[in-house]
């Protein structure tokens, strides 16, 4: 009766009490509110929305469901950095082992693909033997001794929102600023974070492509972080275009790899160092922004954050010798270069015809339970506002098949548009979003 008491006052734009949310998450994380209730109670709360007490009490019910990582013992900052998804952004991969070679706890708890998007847990998955499953013990234990555990949301962390995250995803109801921004919250501070710096995507690839959406579901998160006592920095950054080069999972690993080693694209290591700075300025590390990027420079330089890297795979059950051989990683059977059609500046380079045309590859999911081929994928040289000839090469497609090249190249005819004249793309980094306000770092 709880359950259908509440789809009818939210229904209505009523208010849900504290008590009343965690009654709700724990008999629904219990099995005794069925999927069809709760579906019609979160449709209810995408259509009436949430005020920000409900959406406390919403972060703290899921929070409470389950477990947490208890770190406090370990007397360092514990710093995470989170995504809202994007097509190629690899940057987690990058930043959680160069932070973490800087003395910087990073207990990173990721996802898989979804959606148009990427997956952090499938691109790590791409190396042979990694294993991101492992119940929370396990996890301390690696953050202990590395500074650094790269898993998936165990059934013992916040099981309310797992559940609630499924259905979200078939229902609809996805793109709800409290809904998304009570959902990320709640795993985060399960973490047992001293702080966390969020990348909120914008433009036409992003789940909020609008700017001012995506400065709100900013500024709720950093409300949560500071409800808890946890800081929240918040970066927007681009996405109307693909990030870096690789896109696929296989393919993005070689490219974070080759990041780790200073041979990253200018693009993606734009984003990893302006994220990596507000991590370590919030773990008290560094002081000014200038030496947090000195750290980072030095530490890819000097070796330091790929040997930590290899120290991470091995202890996950991977490979190491990956990080030096980059093609022990899952290859493509069939490979081909996919050129311009004729001359003229790439107007547009569409991340989300992208992220569908992995998926169509069979390197992203339609449900949840499908197997990805991991080395599928783009890689696209071709960047908005570049002149480019007919036949000049834009972008190369790996597949399983020739069935796969012919649907790759049909994504990439649809996804790059060439003119006789380009906009130019959003800026990298755009705005600095903090419990102080919005700083807008570079206009357009």
């Amino acid at each position: 009766m709880l359950a259908l008491r509440l789809i009818e006052r939210k229904r209505d734009g009523g208010h849900i009490e504290p008590g009343e949310w965690r009654a709700l998450a724990y008999a629904y994380a219990a099995g005794h509110v069925p999927d069809y209730q709760m579906a019609s109670f979160l449709m209810a709360c995408f259509l009436r929305g949430l005020d920000r007490s409900e959406t406390h009490a919403l972060t703290d019910a899921m929070l409470h469901s389950g477990d947490s990582l208890d770190l406090a013992y370990l007397n360092r900052p514990r710093i995470d950095k989170h995504s809202t998804g994007g097509v190629g952004d690899k940057v987690s991969l990058v930043l959680a082992p160069l932070i973490a070679s800087l003395g910087v706890a990073v207990p990173m708890m990721s996802g898989r693909g979804l959606g148009h998007t990427g997956g952090t847990l499938d691109k790590l998955e791409s190396i042979p033997g990694f294993d991101t499953r492992m119940p929370l013990l396990e996890a301390r234990r690696l953050i202990e001794t590395l500074n650094c555990a790269l898993f998936g949301q165990t059934e013992e962390i916040a099981p309310a929102d797992r559940k609630m995250y499924a259905l979200r995803d078939a229902t609809g109801t996805v793109e709800s600023i409290p809904l998304i921004a009570a959902s990320i919250m709640s795993k985060k501070l399960a973490e047992g974070l001293t702080g966390l710096v969020l990348d909120v995507k914008r433009g036409s690839g992003a789940f909020l492509p609008q700017l001012e959406r995506g400065l709100e579901l900013a500024k709720t998160m950093i409300e949560l972080g500071a409800d808890h006592n946890c800081p929240v920095v918040a970066l927007v950054t681009a996405m109307d275009r693909p990030l870096g080069r690789a896109c696929g999972n296989a393919l993005e690993m070689e490219e974070s790899i080759h990041a780790l080693k200073g041979e990253g694209p200018a693009d993606l290591m734009e984003v990893t160092y302006a994220l990596g700075s507000e991590m370590l300025l919030l773990a008290g590390a560094a002081r000014t922004g200038a030496e947090a990027l000195q750290m980072m420079e030095q530490a890819i330089a000097d070796g330091s954050a790929a040997r930590h890297f290899q120290r991470i795979i091995e202890a996950q059950g991977g490979n190491p010798s990956v990080v030096d051989d980059p093609a022990i990683l899952p290859q493509a059977n069939e490979v081909e270069i996919f050129v311009a059609p004729r001359r003229g500046f790439i107007s547009r380079v569409e991340p989300r015809a992208i992220g569908r045309g992995i998926t169509a590859l069979g390197g992203g999911r339609t449900k949840m339970d499908d197997k990805l081929d991991l080395s599928v994928g783009f890689v696209i040289t071709a960047r908005p506002g570049d002149w480019v000839e007919a036949g000049e090469p834009l972008a190369t497609v790996f597949a399983r098949d020739r069935a796969g090249i012919d649907s790759g190249r049909a994504t990439l005819r649809t996804a790059i548009a060439i003119a006789d004249e380009a906009n130019p793309p959003l800026a990298l980094v755009s705005h600095r979003v903090s419990a102080a306000g919005v700083e807008v770092l570079a206009a357009g």
